[in-house]
């Protein structure tokens, strides 16, 4: 499966955010965009995920219209304060049985996700960033959907969620084109089969083939400061 980006455009107004990008994501790969803040990599998954539209070009799954083939999971989360995990959990199930190929028990979701019986069943309001945001990559996970999206899922994790989430995005992606974004650069080299840099206006795919891991984040950041970000 292949996720094709030719000769995308978009802007708002007079500002270009990006310009004429051609790109093609293969399944069975997490892929991280990297760059600095502002630059356009929450845009980019808006149009991807059909929120904002695009000017000019085309985004193809295999060929054909990507349609609903995209779960978006925010920077920032967005759960229902008043349910429990549990409760928000099985809605979704309940919502989406008759979509879903290779539906799991509400038990084994869980289980992906290592939140306990007691912590399943208190109000999300409770629930710290942490949490939360596990339960949005969760349900990503549970849609089947054949592109995931993550905006900065990792930033305000503390360490030990963080190497939680990695583990499981690492665990789903065969058969999924999974692309995070992140302007930190030890999480898209500890969590990511391939970096690219989204810097004026475009996307540069860094070639990792042969390089130590010092050299290839000098290579990265250098590729960030070769040219003005602005």
């Amino acid at each position: 499966m292949t996720l094709k980006i030719k000769n995308l455009s978009k802007s708002y107004g007079k500002k270009e955010i990006l310009d004429n990008v051609s790109f093609t994501f293969e399944s069975n790969k997490i892929y991280g965009i990297v760059g600095r803040n502002g630059v356009g990599k929450t845009t980019f998954f808006e149009v991807l995920n059909k929120d904002t539209p695009y000017n000019d070009g085309s985004i193809k799954i295999d060929n054909n219209d990507i349609d609903e083939n995209v779960s978006l999971i925010p920077a920032t989360p967005n759960v229902p304060p008043f349910l429990t995990g549990r409760e928000f959990v099985s809605f979704f199930l309940e919502l989406n049985k008759d979509k879903l190929k290779n539906p799991k028990t509400i038990d084994e979701y869980f289980k992906m996700i290592d939140i306990s019986p007691s912590d399943q069943n208190k109000i999300m309001k409770n629930y710290s960033t942490g949490m939360k945001n596990k339960i949005e990559t969760l349900l990503g996970i549970i849609s089947e959907k054949e592109v995931l999206l993550l905006d900065e899922p990792l930033t305000s994790l503390d360490i030990v969620v963080q190497e939680e989430v990695k583990k499981l995005l690492k665990s789903v992606k065969k058969d999924r084109i999974i692309i995070v974004t992140t302007h930190i650069l030890d999480i898209a080299l500890d969590l990511c089969d391939e970096i690219i840099i989204l810097k004026d206006k475009k996307f540069e795919l860094i070639d990792s083939k042969n390089l130590e891991k010092k050299a290839y984040r000098d290579s990265i950041i250098k590729a960030l400061k070769d040219k003005n970000n602005d």
